[in-house]
């Protein structure tokens, strides 16, 4: 009988790598193309002209009339999202009240596992000014690597519609405060504005 926990202990420990590794090996990086992410248009007419959209249908990241995409993975259950969730608004209201920066960096969020429904509870829950999608399947999450959330890319939009990855990292704003945040990413972009 003391064999059985010892085994599954050795089991356990054999398996950690693996579960490990899981969770964000595979998340794309800097230099690399992001995957071509297909997403819903938002049904909100503001969303939809945040965006650059002409049209309330499927679009790519690269369709996104911007510069610069910062796109946030986080999920509704995720405690870490909900605790960040208010600098990250305040991150997106320092894009906007920046002329230098409106219209030319973009954001938005995907919710992993999370339904349209729980996207809405979290767009309520925490006031969320910019456009989040759900992804319930996972489809965009496995693109992303199965990252762990919250988790940022930083994405510069080709003209050809390609989204080139500068940023890629696991976790919120680290404690940075949100302009800070936000100069760290444009500097990562070999951004001067």
């Amino acid at each position: 009988m003391k064999r059985a926990p010892c085994l599954i202990l050795a089991i356990l420990l054999a398996a950690a790598p693996a579960l490990g590794a899981a969770g964000g090996g595979l998340a794309p990086q800097p230099g690399d193309i992001l995957p071509v992410i297909e997403l819903e248009a938002p049904g909100d007419a503001d969303q939809l002209r945040y965006l650059g959209l002409q049209a309330a249908e499927p679009f790519r990241i690269g369709d996104i009339q911007s510069e610069v995409v910062i796109l946030q993975v986080f999920s509704m259950y995720c405690p870490h999202c909900q605790r960040e969730a208010p600098d990250v608004n305040r991150l997106f209201e320092t894009i906007e009240a920046d002329r230098r920066y409106r219209g030319r960096v973009k954001l938005i969020g995907i919710g992993a596992g999370n339904s349209g429904f729980e996207v809405g509870v979290f767009r309520q829950s925490f006031t969320i000014p910019f456009p989040l999608f759900a992804d319930e399947s996972l489809t965009i999450h496995r693109q992303l690597g199965e990252v762990r959330t919250p988790y940022f890319f930083g994405v510069r939009i080709a003209e050809d519609g390609a989204a080139r990855v500068f940023y890629s990292r696991p976790g919120g704003l680290d404690g940075a405060a949100p302009h800070k945040f936000l100069k760290i990413l444009l500097e990562n972009a070999g951004l001067q504005w």
